[in-house]
């Protein structure tokens, strides 16, 4: 039996796949989490074999959980369900940590697919999610905490904000940015809000 937990913010949305995973006789929801912090701690938990998590959730966001999660349960296979349809984007969560992404317009049979084949130890990417090309995206080389602070200022919130929830300085964060911005040849926070969005980081 592999125990499933669900973090997404959205209560039918976890009701939809608990009903979906219910059917499956090897397949058995363990634990639901409706924000960042309840993901983390349902990860380190001990009760499931495999998170299925979303990316834009209140709080800690799906992008610092899953880092939080290679950190303290490195063991655990991540598969990541989000609203992101960007190729970029599963490429990077693949990156830091996710051992699988599929948008959420997959087809329920390709869900169940990608659980089973993750928790064997396999890589997975829905077949909607192109190829990458020779044209890899400039934010594709950024660091996993550049990563953290671009999301971060691209949702709007503060270098002192960000310093705080990160445990750092505000002279790090402020870094950081300042490596961002030159990494992605650009100006201001707007220009990285512009940025994310054209880019499917953030919606």
């Amino acid at each position: 039996m592999i125990r499933v937990g669900i973090a997404d913010d959205h209560a039918v949305v976890r009701a939809g796949l608990r009903r979906l995973l219910s059917r499956e006789p090897d397949l058995q929801v363990t634990g639901e989490a409706a924000d960042g912090a309840q993901a983390f701690a349902l990860a380190c938990s001990g009760e499931i074999d495999l998170l299925l998590m979303d990316l834009a959730m209140p709080g800690q966001g799906g992008v610092d959980v899953l880092l939080a999660i290679r950190v303290r349960c490195p063991a655990l296979p991540v598969l990541v369900l989000s609203g992101f349809p960007a190729r970029d984007y599963a490429a990077l969560m693949q990156r830091h940590g996710a051992q699988g992404y599929l948008p959420k317009s997959a087809a329920p049979a390709q869900v169940v697919a990608a659980i089973r084949a993750v928790v064997q130890g396999a890589a997975w990417v829905a077949p909607s999610v192109p190829a990458a090309d020779g044209d890899v995206a400039p934010h594709l080389g950024l660091s996993a905490r550049e990563l953290q602070v671009l999301l971060s200022l691209a949702q709007g919130r503060s270098v002192g904000e960000i310093a705080e929830s990160l445990q750092v300085s505000v002279r790090s964060v402020a870094g950081w940015r300042r490596q961002v911005l030159t990494h992605l040849h650009l100006d201001t926070n707007s220009d990285l809000t512009y940025y994310a969005l054209k880019n499917g980081l953030i919606q």
